[in-house]
């Protein structure tokens, strides 16, 4: 890269928002938020952005897409303060939670060859625990398997003698089922639906069917933080080439 980015050019606002469908004001929160560098200002009080700022703009949206909002504001925050390590490490962290959800739609997809509707007859399978137990198989707690309930993820039966909820087979399969697809982020009523799908015969293309969509969700997610390293690049060689342009100058 040759020039002195911040010598290019004279941005306004408007002209780093046009580029990517924002506000001018958008433009300004960023920067107030420490997401781009501060703006140099004319004597009239003015902003004035530079190419330096726009490679800014396009690696902070670039991290959004990957990273969610929150995680890229806090690298380029990061980045513009010389606390490169930090930012990192929040990188690093957010590669961690995607290599996590791969993990666990591994674990899904697994789990799927092993999911067998329940009979015709509704005969129930060999009696499992009580709510204490299945709680800590989950490393939930028991209030959480009551929502659950709730929610119809999970259809205990009470115990005639003591009245306590008790978790059969197909129930420690629903259990299961929803705590690994909540791990996915999906939300309790779309967790129902294919569980629901899942308890009548022949259920389980629904799940089939979301394990797909969750796959694709992931390596878009992959991807995305792809192409926003590609665009931290970017800006951190702009910055670093200004940087030696000013001390030679």
């Amino acid at each position: 890269m040759t020039g002195n980015p911040q010598s290019e050019g004279r941005l306004r606002p408007i002209d780093l928002a046009r580029a990517h469908g924002l506000s001018a004001q958008a433009v300004r929160n960023y920067e107030a938020d420490g997401i781009l560098p501060a703006a140099v200002r004319t004597p009239s009080g003015y902003r004035v952005y530079t190419p330096l700022h726009a490679r800014a703009l396009a690696a902070f949206l670039a991290l959004v897409a990957g990273h969610g909002h929150a995680t890229a504001a806090a690298v380029m925050r990061g980045v513009n303060e010389g606390a490169l390590e930090e930012a990192f490490r929040l990188i690093d962290e957010s590669h961690a939670q995607l290599l996590d959800d791969r993990r666990t739609l591994t674990a899904v997809t697994g789990a799927l060859r092993d999911l067998v509707p329940e009979s015709a007859e509704g005969v129930p399978g060999p009696t499992g625990g009580f709510i204490g137990a299945l709680a800590a198989e989950l490393g939930i707690r028991p209030a959480t398997l009551r929502k659950w309930e709730r929610a119809g993820l999970v259809r205990p039966r009470r115990d005639p003698v003591t009245g306590y909820r008790r978790y059969d087979e197909a129930d420690v399969r629903d259990a299961r089922l929803a705590h690994q697809l909540r791990r996915g982020g999906y939300p309790l009523e779309r967790i129902a639906a294919v569980i629901a799908q899942v308890r009548s015969a022949g259920g389980l293309e629904p799940l089939e069917a979301a394990l797909r969509e969750w796959h694709d969700r992931v390596s878009a997610r992959g991807r995305a933080m792809v192409a926003g390293a590609a665009e931290l690049e970017t800006y951190l060689r702009a910055g670093e080439s200004s940087r030696r342009e000013k001390a030679t100058a």
